[in-house]
């Protein structure tokens, strides 16, 4: 169990570099352009940017406290936070009529469900 929740929670972190580093650092002209990112026309540039950056933390809040051993708790904090950011990414997508964005994100955050209840439940992390 242990290894199936590190395996989720550094399959999110991926997800979550790679999603907020194409937030942060990419235009946002570009990301309205591209397939799934029509929901940027009504967002400001700041707040694409900030969810970027709230992901890219994410990122790092999913590995970097169980590598360090330093208030691993935030594995399981952080995954219940990217459960609610899924939660608005699916509104935002059903709004725009993105359907398989939608079940994207709920398989992302079925995979965040699962380490969050792992690490508060069964799993926690044991010093």
């Amino acid at each position: 169990m242990n290894l199936a929740l590190r395996i989720a929670a550094g399959l999110l972190a991926a997800i979550a570099l790679a999603a907020g580093g194409t937030k942060t650092f990419v235009p946002k002209e570009k990301l309205a352009a591209a397939n799934g990112g029509g929901w940027t026309d009504d967002a400001s540039v700041g707040f694409v940017k900030t969810l970027g950056v709230l992901e890219l933390l994410a990122a790092v809040g999913l590995i970097l406290p169980a590598v360090l051993g330093i208030a691993p708790v935030l594995v399981a904090v952080t995954a219940v936070c990217w459960v609610l950011l899924m939660v608005g990414a699916i509104i935002t997508h059903l709004r725009h009529d993105e359907a398989r964005f939608t079940v994207l994100n709920l398989a992302y955050l079925a995979l965040a469900a699962f380490v969050a209840w792992g690490r508060l439940g069964p799993e926690p992390f044991t010093g």
